[in-house]
């Protein structure tokens, strides 16, 4: 069965810009991606063709291309938390001939490029696999999906471990990975605390390829049950509609979501096996040998 076709990433920049001007001109990547996705009306094929090393969403991939190539040509910009905001330049564009013209002007980076392409093969992975482009070259989330591939390729107990490290960093103390001794799919609780008020958050990793259901939630509450009433749930892929509905469901405790672009986001914020210079522009290295010591216990 032939694949739908998907647009690609330049036919996605208007709409992109278009919902950020919905969204008060700022919006993390998540929320840009749900506003474009519902008012392109995409149909449910499009929006579950993945890419076959890693599992994510292409859709969903491309507009974060789309996001890139905009701050490339600085009508947006975002911020080391992941914050994507329109700059003055980007408010002017209303038209595809406006970005047209703009995209025209950018020069192709091919030594980035190949560098890129070079670090994929080594990873395993197919470059048509992270589908990058010949014409230009938009390093900005291959990086992400290099990254979310050396992930996948972590045991459950080390990836257990790299989530205890990263909530450890965010500020949680005396988080424990319960491991075998955890029941009901809860992998470890850990104790955040809000100016005077400290309380327990338990939470399940899941290293996935698809998109995780609304009953791994609900499921996941039941095990809380008892507990405690904060869970956090942490995947390499993504969330259905359901999901994020479910976690959010009134009358029932809330259950935070972390996707695989969220979790980059974080390692990079928390410089955990991602390294960023800034220079005129923003270089990212992969340190993967990093995520080899979470195996080694």
């Amino acid at each position: 069965m032939d694949q739908p076709r998907l647009p690609r990433y330049n036919e996605l920049m208007l709409p992109v810009l278009e919902a950020l001007k919905g969204l008060s001109g700022s919006a993390l990547r998540n929320e840009i991606v749900t506003v474009v996705t519902s008012t392109q009306n995409f149909s449910d094929e499009q929006l579950d063709v993945r890419y076959e090393t890693t599992g994510a969403p292409i859709l969903a991939d491309r507009i974060g291309w789309a996001l890139s190539y905009l701050k490339k040509l600085g009508a947006v910009e975002n911020s080391a938390r992941g914050v994507w905001a329109l700059t003055t330049s980007g408010r002017s564009i209303e038209t595809e001939e406006q970005i047209d013209q703009r995209l025209k002007a950018l020069r192709p980076e091919q030594t980035k490029a190949a560098r890129i392409r070079r670090e994929i093969r080594e990873s395993g992975a197919r470059d048509s696999d992270l589908n990058l482009d010949d014409d230009l070259d938009s390093d900005d989330d291959q990086w992400q999906a290099l990254l979310l591939q050396r992930l996948l390729q972590m045991s459950p107990d080390a990836f257990e471990r790299l989530t205890q490290r990263l909530l450890r960093e965010a500020g949680f103390r005396d988080v424990e990975v319960l491991g075998k001794s955890g029941d009901g799919g809860i992998d470890g609780v850990g104790v955040y605390r809000l100016s005077l008020v400290s309380f327990p958050i338990y939470f399940q990793c899941k290293r996935f390829k698809g998109s995780v259901p609304a009953s791994t939630v609900r499921d996941f509450r039941g095990a809380m049950v008892g507990r405690g009433e904060k869970g956090l749930l942490v995947t390499t892929g993504t969330f259905t509609s359901g999901a994020r509905k479910e976690s959010s469901r009134d009358g029932a405790p809330p259950v935070e979501l972390i996707d695989g672009d969220e979790l980059c986001d974080l390692l990079k914020v928390f410089d955990l096996g991602v390294r960023t210079q800034v220079r005129q522009v923003e270089d990212i290295d992969l340190d993967l040998d990093f995520f080899k010591q979470f195996e080694e216990v």
